[in-house]
């Protein structure tokens, strides 16, 4: 596994992480992890109401029967023709054949057309037969009933021979691959497409590549925050839920002239923070360290000076207008008495610290720690630049 955490913190990270984080000798004190409860930041009535309407509007998007591409005839959906689509016509004229015997048979002829800009087409049998916004089988009984007043029983096929009348567009991180027609571009449309159906016809996400800096995936597609773009209206939607929890709400059924954005993730990704008395302290992905435990383990276990009753978790610095929360758990109740309730699933962006001494007055360690989380979430641009990038601070595998 390639981890962030085996890294040395250059001395400058360190002296700000011991001169902020150990000030405090006093009873320890926060909120409890067994006593917290998730928030999500202050949210208004009326941004609550939109974001409702936002996901009501995204599930309707998901379950349409009907769009300018298809319509459902039967229960099946079938494709909506339009002009610049190609389509071919085979029919079959009987015909009888008198020798020592009399056969009957059938003679097949085809005709490719193109539908006009004007919505119609031309061929042996008929001109200016209007067909645009009708289905293949609607132009089949179409054409049989014309054919009727010159074949007795006419025998008619229709096939939409090239898709061109609809299309939508793909942007970001699609895979390119070495045959056929993939990477972001212009796509044709089908018939009944989903987002995810689009993005796998293209290639699909970008997935898999691993930073040499921080063991994290810059240029990999974020699934969970897909950009589409309808009629001047942009909706995000998160499809990591319908490939993997079976979620279709959010796997918008695509319409003609969508835009399709599949970003890529922050070069940071998700991430946390484990400083104090650890053996590697550094940054973890959040999915290898998603709890306590696994943060600890990541971060090489404790050290012999670590008060383990009082670690801290300072998290929702941006939430809280500059005040972070600050939780405490009791690393020794979970290993010695097997209480997993304080086993606590980290977030994106949490500080874990294991404290050398007890600490007491909660004020003075948020006023203290305020500047560390300052710098590594108002500047985490800065952080990399001064750290990673730095040749004499080269990570070590």
């Amino acid at each position: 596994m390639l981890c962030i955490s085996k890294i040395k913190l250059p001395p400058y990270i360190l002296c700000i992480a011991i001169l902020f984080l150990s000030a405090c000798t006093f009873e320890a004190s926060g909120i409890r992890v067994k006593d917290y409860q998730e928030t999500s930041g202050v949210v208004t009535p009326a941004e609550r109401l939109a974001q409702k309407k936002e996901l009501e509007e995204i599930t309707r998007m998901s379950q349409v029967t009907e769009n300018s591409v298809f319509t459902q005839r039967h229960g099946v959906p079938e494709y909506i023709i339009g002009p610049g689509d190609v389509l071919t016509i085979n029919f079959w004229i009987p015909f009888t054949i008198t020798t020592t015997r009399t056969e009957e048979g059938f003679k097949q002829n085809t005709y490719t057309v193109v539908v006009r800009q004007e919505g119609k087409i031309s061929y042996l049998f008929g001109d200016d037969i209007a067909v645009a916004g009708h289905t293949a089988n609607e132009v089949r009984e179409i054409l049989t009933d014309q054919l009727k007043k010159y074949i007795r029983n006419p025998r008619i096929e229709v096939i939409v021979k090239e898709y061109k009348s609809k299309n939508a567009l793909l942007f970001g991180q699609i895979n390119i691959l070495q045959t056929g027609t993939s990477g972001p571009g212009k796509y044709p449309l089908m018939g009944r497409t989903t987002i995810l159906d689009l993005i796998v016809s293209a290639g699909g996400p970008i997935t898999g590549k691993d930073s040499s800096i921080l063991g994290i995936s810059p240029g990999n597609a974020d699934m969970r925050n897909v950009e589409i773009v309808r009629k001047g209206t942009m909706y995000k939607v998160n499809l990591y839920n319908a490939m993997f929890r079976a979620d279709l709400t959010q796997n918008i059924i695509i319409d003609d002239g969508d835009m399709v954005t599949v970003p890529e993730l922050p070069f940071y990704g998700e991430r946390i923070y484990v400083f104090g008395e650890v053996n590697r302290q550094g940054i973890y992905r959040l999915k290898d360290a998603a709890d306590l435990l696994a943060a600890i383990a990541n971060a090489g276990s404790t050290t012999s000076f670590a008060v383990k009753s009082d670690i801290k978790i300072v998290r929702e610095y941006k939430e809280r207008g500059g005040r972070p929360i600050i939780l405490s758990a009791n690393l020794d109740e979970i290993l010695k008495r097997g209480d997993l309730a304080q086993n606590i699933k980290l977030k994106d962006g949490d500080l874990v610290y294991v404290p050398r001494t007890v600490i007491g007055d909660i004020n003075e360690f948020v006023l203290n720690t305020t500047p560390l989380m300052e710098y590594l979430f108002k500047y985490p641009a800065g952080f990399r630049d001064e750290y990673f990038l730095n040749p004499a601070n080269k990570l070590r595998f």
